[in-house]
């Protein structure tokens, strides 16, 4: 299968305007794009999504939650790239992993990407994220990338200070593209 027909999108759990989430995922999501997938990165600002528990019918959900949900069922790879907040993945995220289910990700790669404002990283978050894709019977990728201090390693502009920051951020992208590939072929 070639990587052409694979299609790559990422999950940004960050809602601010210029957010060091977004900026990774951007960069990761260019190291799928080099493997030759197709890739969009969702960003949860352009969708509507209120959770308020339990509905009797899928029909009662928002009109946005049907678009992202078959946006990430139609991708053969998913990054999920979160801040971490008190220790864990942002309430937007959850929110929005929370209308998806095994039609969204079973049996696909999964890359985490987390970014953190303290020395700490985002290890918590993405712990987390590595049980909710279990969860959802994904195979989350081995690799992950936490960020400390995310808003000393950006640029205005989105880019990386650090070069090994960089490879490791873009190598996320292809490896979810090939683990795609492989979960394709199989």
């Amino acid at each position: 299968m070639s990587a052409e027909q694979i299609c790559v999108v990422g999950l940004c759990g960050s809602l601010r305007k210029g957010s060091t989430t977004h900026a990774a995922l951007s960069i990761a999501l260019s190291g799928a794009r080099d493997l030759g997938a197709k890739v969009e990165l969702l960003d949860l600002n352009d969708y509507k999504l209120i959770f308020h528990g339990a509905v009797d019918n899928d029909s009662e959900y928002p009109p946005d939650v049907f678009k992202l949900k078959e946006k990430v069922k139609n991708a053969h790879g998913i990054l999920l790239g979160t801040p971490e907040y008190h220790g864990s993945f942002s309430g937007v995220l959850k929110n929005a992993l929370d209308f998806m289910w095994y039609e969204e990700f079973e049996n696909k790669a999964v890359g985490l990407i987390g970014v953190s404002g303290g020395r700490m990283g985002a290890g918590n978050a993405l712990s987390m994220l590595r049980t909710v894709g279990a969860t959802l019977r994904a195979f989350v990728i081995p690799k992950e990338v936490s960020i400390s201090i995310a808003s000393e390693a950006f640029d205005e502009e989105g880019n990386t200070h650090d070069p090994e920051l960089t490879t490791r951020l873009k190598a996320i992208g292809a490896q979810v593209t090939q683990f795609s590939r492989l979960l394709l072929s199989s």
